[in-house]
């Protein structure tokens, strides 16, 4: 009697911290690290050794293989792909619209990444009101708080968050026992029981009554440049952007000029336009408290988003209903 295939899952980063839930994986299907160098190569191999792949296992970080997964990179893949696994909240990098026209379903792992993200929210929004760039900069250029102006305290300011799902909750939790006065927009307003304490006020009134304004909107055609030079213009002089979302939200080159002008005091950013590069008005600007995408870079929240892609991608393989469908696939 022929033994049955076991399925296959190509992972294009190798799983570093949910062991148990990968050897549970391993255990009904063959599971790999992409050897393909780059997109080029990848297209190559997708015909011969991944011709007949079952489910995909990706991050935020498999763009430096392969790209992002849009419509050219879905149209490559073999008939026998039928879930892209991806371990993060966002999903911007993956082309949804085209893996639902080849029957591929889109998994994410949205809760595990909502502390994490959070709390540096709150580390970039309270360092880049403090204005601590310039004296971490002093210090390690052995000018100890030479030249370092004053910042400013949370108590008492407006914080407007931009997007209130999951994330933004998290932060208007983290925000209230500082003293800041939480604002909200959304596409729609929150049951007052769901906003955490948080007002719903207008996108114009998020811009022109917030001292601080958080993102936490996903990307979309919608959102790309939501922020650019004309909600700039109506923006407090000397107010706080912070962006933990996606760089693309805000328009970076309206952003870093309304930085160097002095109309915005300060930014604390995650994220970037056009990662991994920096503008460079930004990187050469004291009050740009700035950190390398690192919102869900801890061991634990690691291990919550590989467990989450890892079980999805098992349940898959294994004819069972995944988890964590994204919305657009569920509709």
């Amino acid at each position: 009697m022929m033994a049955l295939r076991k399925p296959r899952v190509l992972c294009f980063n190798p799983v570093r911290h949910a062991l148990k839930e990968l050897e549970s994986l391993q255990k009904v299907a063959n599971v790999e690290v992409v050897s393909s160098k780059s997109r080029e190569e990848f297209f190559r191999d997708i015909t011969s050794k991944y011709e007949d792949v079952d489910a995909i296992y990706r991050t935020s970080a498999s763009g430096t293989v392969a790209g992002n997964f849009d419509a050219q990179f879905i149209s490559q893949l073999p008939p026998s792909v039928k879930y892209i696994c991806h371990n993060g909240a966002g999903y911007d990098q993956i082309d949804v619209h085209a893996c639902t026209k080849r029957n591929i379903t889109v998994t994410y792992a949205p809760d595990p990444v909502t502390a994490a993200t959070a709390d540096l929210t709150m580390f970039l929004l309270l360092g880049a009101l403090r204005q601590l760039q310039p004296g971490i900069r002093a210090i390690h250029e052995g000018k100890f708080k030479q030249g370092v102006g004053f910042g400013h305290d949370p108590q008492g300011k407006i914080l407007g968050i931009l997007g209130m799902g999951r994330i933004g909750k998290a932060v208007v939790k983290r925000a209230l026992p500082f003293g800041l006065k939480p604002v909200y927009h959304n596409r729609r307003p929150l049951p007052v029981e769901k906003a955490g304490g948080a007002a719903y006020v207008t996108f114009e009134e998020l811009l022109s009554k917030s001292d601080i304004i958080s993102i936490h909107v996903p990307l979309s055609s919608a959102t790309r440049h939501l922020i650019g030079k004309e909600q700039i213009a109506q923006m407090k002089p000397g107010m706080v952007i912070v962006n933990t979302a996606r760089g693309a939200i805000i328009d970076e080159a309206a952003m870093a000029e309304a930085l160097d002008e002095g109309h915005i005091a300060a930014v604390g950013l995650d994220v970037y336009e056009k990662e991994p590069a920096v503008h460079e008005k930004l990187l050469n600007n004291d009050r740009a408290l700035l950190i390398p995408h690192l919102g869900t870079h801890t061991t634990e929240t690691l291990a919550k988003m590989e467990a989450c892609a890892m079980e999805n991608a098992r349940r898959g393989v294994c004819g069972e209903p995944v988890l964590t469908i994204v919305p657009e696939q569920c509709k």
